[in-house]
């Protein structure tokens, strides 16, 4: 088969042609940014308590009848009861000073039965206080229930597009984005490799024409004759067929799906930091583009498996040291966060160039299908993973962390791509050198390193592998109740107080340490 570079050099590496698609390609991936990220906003629980009707009640008891609770070491008002109405209304009734007369830790609770008061501070309206309010469902800190995907795609459909300016504005703005994928010309590559000759040279002949070039009279001389005898359509079959490249997915799947979940988690939980959302959201956003342009640039000039293993390291070594650091150091703490971002989009961006470089250019298409697929259960999954932090703030943290840094690991097998033509059949795809295919010294890869020291690397991989789980699951297990010497719980609402202690005593003992770090200081 032809080299497809050489048959195409004559349109050179810039020009009108790529300059315009660069272009309307960009343009149409900001429509992604809208879509993944204004949750971030909309989707944002402001501060709230239950909502007080206009009864009879003394300014001392209207204060009093929301009671208080511990969040994270300090006194809030809780956000999912209140003090039963009718016992207040009849002690303000009777002159009962609140705290003075009355004991309130003795008083009868009741939840938000008249909906909830929510403030106005930073953000007017959204899903949380127009929606959710409306449908009467208890509110997101209060009912985990109400977060099932399809519930909200439902409620984003019927309700939020016709109360929330921003949802509207997304939805108004997409339709340009549609118009702009008319005005993309199909990839000749991809067209060569399914036997439609004349198309692709249609469309190189146009991009010559662009550019103001002159096209060859025939540009692709030995693409067509093998084509038409040896072209066939590709499937997701064909993946699952070979063992090599069955391996290969399965490492390319576990590898997007974990820098998804770290990528969205820290994009996701810029609401949640300390200090206003609008700027931290901001600085997350500004974070990124140094990202794409130092990863551009390092990827023309540096070996895609290190470099994207560093970067998934910095990433979950940031997300499991920044729980350690005292909330009275905020800023640095936002700058680790930020960190951590950076250290995401760069491997964010790295794998999709990595990825579309290992598979070949019949099953590149089917290949990164797969791949986005795996990326977006990882980032279905990010918000849940956020939820965790209601229970423990530092679980988030650990989690995204131990998955990116065994990630880092897995990517390490991985066949290096780096200075290497781009494989145009299967049977090239399995003459790369990687954990599933082992060391071949074959043409398509020669100069690709010791074959000794590779194999060394593969005997140690189930190791690694084994030690980073262990690990992991040394984390895990200091979070779980300890039963020894203890009654054995009857009911679930035992094991729910035991979980309660247990998550109050791992924040007592990292508040202890972030004290211990402040005071060596």
């Amino acid at each position: 088969m032809g080299d497809y570079d050489e048959d195409t050099a004559f349109l050179g590496q810039t020009g009108p042609y790529f300059w315009t698609t660069f272009f309307l390609l960009n343009t149409v991936f900001v429509s992604t940014g809208f879509n993944g990220l204004y949750i971030v906003f909309v989707g944002a629980a402001p501060k709230h308590h239950c909502l007080i009707p206009d009864v009879n009640l003394t300014d001392e008891w209207r204060n009093a009848i929301i009671p208080f609770t511990e969040v994270d070491g300090k006194e809030v008002k809780n956000q999912c009861s209140r003090y039963k109405l009718d016992v207040v209304r009849n002690l303000s009734a009777e002159g009962y000073i609140p705290g003075r007369d009355v004991n309130l830790t003795s008083l009868e609770k009741e939840g938000c039965l008249d909906g909830w008061n929510y403030s106005k501070e930073i953000y007017q309206s959204n899903i949380v206080t127009e929606v959710w309010e409306e449908e009467g469902c208890f509110h997101l800190s209060c009912s985990p229930e109400c977060l099932s995907p399809a519930s909200v795609l439902l409620l984003l459909m019927e309700d939020v597009l016709h109360h929330v300016p921003l949802c509207r504005s997304l939805s108004d703005i997409h339709l340009y984005f549609c118009i702009c994928t008319w005005f993309i010309p199909e990839s000749p590559r991809w067209l060569i490799t399914r036997g439609r000759v004349e198309e692709a040279e249609v469309i190189v002949r146009d991009a010559a024409r662009k550019n103001k070039v002159e096209a060859p009279q025939v540009i692709f001389k030995e693409f067509e004759l093998q084509t038409m005898l040896q072209s066939r359509s590709y499937t997701m079959l064909d993946i699952l067929k070979s063992k090599n490249l069955r391996c290969i997915t399965l490492m390319c799947l576990l590898l997007w799906m974990a820098i998804n979940i770290g990528y969205f988690g820290l994009s996701l939980n810029t609401s949640n930091l300390s200090g206003n959302p609008f700027m931290n959201c901001f600085l997350s956003a500004t974070t990124e583009v140094p990202a794409y342009v130092v990863s551009t640039w390092l990827l023309s000039k540096c070996p895609r498996r290190a470099l994207l293993s560093s970067f998934l390291v910095i990433g979950g070594g940031v997300l499991l040291l920044i729980q350690f650091i005292p909330d009275s150091f905020h800023y640095v703490a936002l700058a680790l966060e930020m960190t951590g971002k950076f250290g995401f989009t760069m491997a964010f961006s790295m794998v999709y160039i990595y990825t579309a470089e290992i598979y070949p250019t019949v099953l590149r298409n089917v290949g990164m299908g797969m791949c986005s697929s795996a990326a977006r259960i990882g980032s279905i999954t990010a918000p849940y993973v956020i939820y965790l932090g209601t229970y423990n703030k530092v679980l988030p943290y650990i989690l995204m962390g131990s998955l990116t840094i065994a990630s880092s690991v897995v990517n390490l097998f991985l066949p290096e791509t780096f200075n290497r033509d781009l494989p145009e059949t299967v049977e090239q795809m399995q003459e790369c050198q990687g954990l599933c295919t082992g060391s071949k010294n074959k043409k398509y890869v020669e100069g690709s390193g010791n074959p000794t020291v590779q194999r060394q690397y593969f005997k140690a991989l189930p190791y690694i592998l084994m030690g980073t789980l262990a690990i992991f699951g040394a984390f895990l297990s200091l979070l779980l109740p300890e039963t020894y010497r203890k009654v054995l719980p009857e009911t679930i609402s035992q094991i729910q107080k035991i979980c309660s202690r247990v998550s109050a005593q791992l924040s007592l003992n990292i508040e202890a340490f972030k004290r211990c770090v402040t005071s060596s200081r």
